[in-house]
C-alpha cells in the first residue's frame, strides 16, 4: 500500500479489537420484560403439558428450558453470556443435571479447542498476519464484491474438507474484520456488506467440513456406526468417502454464496481502491515466528490420527510457542479475547449433553422420524436431513450423528431404503445449523459484533433448507451415479 492511502495496519489497537456482541440500545426496559415473559410463559406452558410416557422427567423439564432459553438467545432479551449461564443454573436449579454435569461441558475439549483457536485469530492480528492473508485475497480475487465474496465462499468451503472449520473461519475473519474497520464500518455501524460476508465465511466453512474424513470428528463417526450397524459387511475408505462426499462440497459451497447474495445482497460493486495494498514487505520477526509455529500446527493436526495427540493439546502448545518468545502478550490476548461469545459455545455444548442423558433428543427422534414412514424418497431423505439439521443446531454435529443414527439406520432398513446413504446424509446435514450456537465457526464470528442473532436466523434457515435440497438431490442424483446407494 503506498503511503497515500489509508493502512488498516496503523489504525488505533483499540479499533481492531473484535470486541464483545454490542448490547442493544434500542430495545426499551419495557421491551426487555415483554420478551422475558414471554420466554418464561412458553417454557412454563411446555412444563405443564402432561408428561408423555416415553419421555423422562428430567427430558420433560429440559425441554421447556430449552425453548426458554432459545427465545432469550434469539430475541436477545438479556446478554446472550448471562442467558447461556442461566441456563447451565436452570439445570441445576429443575434437577436436571448434576452441578458437576452442568459445568463440566464448559471446559469440555470442544470448547477449550475453541477458546484457544479463536486467541490464534487475536495472535494473527496483533502480529500482522491477518493483513498478509488479506493481501493475497485481494491479489487473487480483487476487490469486486460480488468476485471476492464467490472466492472467499469456495475457498472457506474446500479448505474446511481438509482443516478444521474453526480454523478457516477464524484466520478468514480475522484478515477481513480489519478492511471493515478501514472503510468506517464497526460493529455498530454495519450493513449489509459486512453482514454479508461476516455470515458468509461461518457458514461457507461449516457447509465444506462433511467433504473428507478429515474435516471433521462426525465424518468417522457415521462411517465407523455404518460399519457397525452392518456387522463390517460395509467398510468405507478414505477415498472412497472423498468421491462419495467431496463433489457435494463443491456443490454446498456454490449454494451458500447465492442464497447470502439474495438475502444480504450488497448495494456496494467495489470495495474501496485504498484496501488493497499494492505489495507486502518481506516476512520477518514475530510474523515469520508466528507463521512458522501455525505451520507446524497445522501439520500436527493433520496427522493427529498418528500421534494420537487431541487438537486441543497442539494448540496449547502453539500458545506457548506464541507467547513464550513474546510475539505476543498472553495479557493481549485476554483483553482482547470475546469472551461472551465462548460462554454461549459452552452452554450449547452443556445443553446438548443434557439433550442426550434426559432422554429428550431420543424423544424427539421416536416421536418425529416415524412420521416419514411410507413418504416418498425424496421426503424421507429430506425428514432425515432435517432432523439432524434441528439437532445439531443445539448441539455438537458429533453428538448429533451420534444420536440420529442408530435410530434412523434401523428405521431405513425396515423402510428398504439403503443404510449407507442414509448415515453418509447424516455427517453433511449436520453441517447445517440454524442457530448461532450450533457450531464454532458461527459464534467466533458472532463476536465479532457485526451481526445479531436474528440476522444470523434470517439468513440461517433458509440456507439449511436450501442446502439439505442440494444434499437430498446428491443422494438421490449424484450417489446412483457413481454406483453408491
Amino acid at each position: 500500500m503506498t503511503t497515500e492511502t489509508k493502512d488498516y495496519r496503523n489504525y488505533p489497537e483499540d479499533e481492531l479489537v473484535i470486541e464483545e456482541h454490542p448490547e442493544t440500545p434500542e430495545q426499551s426496559g419495557r421491551s426487555i420484560i415483554i420478551k422475558v415473559i414471554i420466554a418464561l410463559a412458553v417454557g412454563l406452558g411446555i412444563y405443564l403439558i402432561p408428561t408423555p410416557s416415553n419421555l423422562p422427567i428430567e427430558g420433560h423439564k429440559f425441554l421447556a428450558l430449552l425453548v426458554t432459553v432459545v427465545i432469550l438467545w434469539v430475541s436477545e432479551a438479556i446478554p446472550i453470556g448471562v442467558s447461556a449461564l442461566c441456563a447451565a443454573a436452570g439445570m441445576i436449579l429443575f434437577g436436571i443435571q448434576k452441578p458437576v454435569d452442568a459445568w463440566a461441558p464448559f471446559s469440555s475439549p470442544a470448547v477449550m479447542f475453541v477458546l484457544m483457536i479463536v486467541m490464534f485469530g487475536v495472535v494473527l492480528n496483533e502480529v500482522g498476519l491477518a493483513n498478509r492473508i488479506m493481501y493475497y485475497i485481494f491479489k487473487m480475487a480483487g476487490t469486486g464484491v460480488k468476485k471476492l465474496s464467490f472466492v472467499l465462499a469456495i475457498g472457506c468451503t474446500m479448505l474446511a474438507t481438509v482443516f478444521h472449520d474453526a480454523t478457516v473461519t477464524v484466520i478468514m475473519i480475522f484478515a477481513l474484520v480489519p478492511v471493515f474497520v478501514s472503510m468506517g464500518i464497526t460493529p455498530q455501524k454495519s450493513n449489509n456488506l459486512s453482514k454479508f460476508f461476516i455470515i458468509l465465511i461461518p457458514l461457507a466453512s461449516s457447509a465444506g467440513g462433511f467433504g473428507t474424513l478429515l474435516g471433521g470428528g462426525r465424518n468417522p463417526l457415521a462411517v465407523e456406526i455404518l460399519n457397525s450397524f452392518t456387522k463390517g459387511e460395509v467398510t468405507i475408505g478414505f477415498m472412497e468417502y472423498i468421491i462419495i462426499q467431496f463433489p457435494l462440497a463443491i456443490l454446498t459451497a456454490v449454494a451458500t454464496w447465492g442464497i447470502l447474495w439474495m438475502i444480504f445482497r450488497p448495494k456496494e460493486k467495489e470495495l474501496p481502491a485504498e484496501v488493497k495494498m499494492e505489495k507486502m514487505p518481506s516476512m520477518r520477526g514475530k510474523e515469520l515466528g508466528v507463521c512458522v509455529i501455525f505451520s507446524l500446527t497445522f501439520i500436527l493436526w493433520t496427522f493427529s490420527d498418528l500421534t494420537g495427540w487431541h487438537v486441543s493439546v497442539v494448540a496449547a502448545f502453539a500458545l506457548a510457542g506464541f507467547c513464550g518468545p513474546k510475539y505476543v502478550s498472553f495479557k493481549t490476548i485476554c483483553d482482547k479475547f470475546p469472551w461472551e461469545s465462548w460462554i454461549v459455545f459452552g452452554a450449547g455444548v452443556s445443553l446438548g449433553a443434557a439433550m442426550l442423558s434426559s432422554g429428550a433428543g431420543k424423544f424427539l427422534a421416536e416421536v418425529c422420524l416415524p412420521l416419514l414412514d411410507g413418504q416418498p424418497a425424496f421426503i424421507v431423505y429430506y425428514g432425515f436431513g432435517f432432523f439432524g439439521s434441528l439437532l445439531s443446531s443445539m448441539m455438537s454435529n458429533s453428538a448429533a450423528v451420534a444420536l440420529t443414527l442408530p435410530i434412523t439406520l434401523p428405521m431405513a432398513e425396515m423402510m428398504n431404503m439403503s443404510p449407507k446413504a442414509v448415515a453418509l446424509l447424516s455427517p453433511i446435514s449436520t453441517s447445517f445449523i440454524m442457530l448461532v450456537i450450533g457450531c464454532p465457526p458461527t459464534i467466533i464470528a458472532y463476536s465479532t459484533g457485526y451481526f445479531s442473532q436474528m440476522d444470523f436466523i434470517k439468513a440461517a434457515v433458509p440456507w439449511c433448507l436450501g442446502l439439505l435440497l442440494v444434499a437430498t438431490l446428491g443422494v438421490l442424483v449424484y450417489w446412483p451415479l457413481i454406483g453408491f446407494n
